[in-house]
């Protein structure tokens, strides 16, 4: 780390980062959004390196958010309304909004640094309109997934190449990691005739796939038929978790701070449907769980003796500022990641879920789980008690197969 003699020479380096270093509306380049020591270059980095080739002469929308940004923290936004020959013409946002902080509806709005309109794609309308899309001869796609079935964003990308493709619109993903590894796969599939918003495909709950990867499977499986183009990672390997990258972690949504909130969510979120709180509102989400009824030395003591791996619980009592039970003191249990290759986040959920079915059950009913489970025989098997291994055991047969499906469409080792 250098060391600067002088305030005055640290604060000229500064302004010649922000003035000479990005363009008019980027995030300053002084951000530490990347490690140079490590090697990993997103799809964004890739098109500034590529000159911008496939966007130019075009007029271009893209669908973006606060995690769209390049090795130097500039937004994709401004990258593309700076890009030579390309006409950046509307964006789009997903749930949470262009910024990511909002927890509800999105209304359409214009970017302050741009004066470009924003399409709200989690208001009114969850697609893109043939009004949003007129005269648009490319759409982008530039956001940090979290590795899970019923992250809405995988959704939001679909339905865009879906209307893209019904226009004959070049569909462009700028890929990025699964912060969670490109190896894990774990979860029940999604049932036959459960798609959703928060299940648009027939895949586990880890999946373990890049955006652009999942892009080609949709396009392909589904029969999309979009003109698909992804504008792939350099420097990242099936194996690394986020944290391995040199990223910097941006939360692609408010509640997701942290990686290792990112490893617990998926679950951890399953829970909450079914009355418990899942920390939003708190300084820890995802690393925290509770409710009013729960005793929580009772509860802690009961996940520890179930020796899950890779997690250790304590005892806390919290009072969330949002979400359920807001402003409600709730008991329950603190989550410590104690060795995160061992951790199995789906068991971790189905050992939660057990425990709590077994010590509350007039107050949790596992089948109210079932929309994010996304599997009605797991969440049967829970009901009759079924051990938590035991069900893990019998996603086995269908998990092979999806790898088999999934391995089509790899784009990295």
């Amino acid at each position: 780390m250098f060391r600067f003699g002088s305030p005055r020479i640290l604060w000229l380096c500064v302004l010649c980062a922000i003035f000479l270093g990005a363009p008019r509306g980027a995030a300053s380049a002084k951000s530490p959004y990347y490690d140079a020591n490590l090697r990993t270059k997103t799809g964004i980095d890739i098109l500034e390196e590529e000159n911008f080739t496939p966007l130019r002469g075009k007029r271009v929308g893209l669908i973006t958010n606060q995690t769209g940004v390049d090795l130097h923290g500039r937004r994709t936004i401004d990258v593309l309304a700076h890009a030579p020959d390309v006409k950046l013409v509307a964006l789009f946002s997903p749930e949470h909004g262009i910024a990511g902080r909002a927890d509800a509806a999105i209304a359409n709005a214009t970017d302050a640094a741009t004066g470009l309109p924003i399409y709200s794609l989690y208001g009114e309308t969850r697609r893109p309109t043939p009004e949003m899309l007129e005269n648009l001869d490319a759409l982008v796609f530039d956001i940090q997934d979290a590795g899970v079935r019923f992250y809405t964003f995988i959704t939001t990308m679909a339905y865009c190449m879906e209307e893209a493709a019904k226009r004959h619109i070049t569909f462009i993903v700028l890929d990025r990691p699964d912060p969670l590894g490109g190896e894990a796969i774990e979860g029940p599939m999604l049932d036959a005739g459960r798609t959703s918003f928060v299940g648009y495909f027939p895949m586990p709950v880890r999946y373990a796939m890049t955006l652009g990867e999942l892009a080609r499977m949709f396009n392909a499986e589904n029969k999309i038929g979009a003109d698909l183009r992804v504008i792939e990672l350099k420097g990242w390997h099936r194996r690394e978790t986020y944290d391995q990258t040199g990223l910097a972690w941006i939360p692609p949504s408010p509640n997701l701070h942290t990686p290792n909130a990112a490893f617990l969510y998926p679950g951890i979120e399953i829970l909450q449907a079914a009355g418990v709180s899942v920390g939003r509102g708190t300084d820890t989400p995802f690393e925290i769980f509770g409710a009013p009824w729960i005793h929580a030395d009772a509860l802690a003591a009961e996940l520890n003796h179930r020796n899950v791996p890779g997690v250790s619980f304590a005892p806390a009592d919290f009072t969330p500022t949002d979400g359920l039970y807001q402003g409600q003191l709730c008991h329950g249990v603190r989550i410590t990641i104690t060795d995160r290759p061992a951790l199995h986040p789906m068991r971790m959920g189905l050992e939660i879920a057990d425990a709590l079915r077994r010590l509350y059950p007039d107050s949790f009913d596992p089948a109210e789980m079932i929309a994010l489970v996304g599997s009605q025989s797991t969440v049967e098997q829970l009901e009759r008690g079924t051990p938590p291994a035991q069900i893990v055991a019998s996603w086995a047969p269908a998990l092979a197969k999806f790898r088999k499906l999934r391995n089509k469409y790899l784009l990295y080792h």
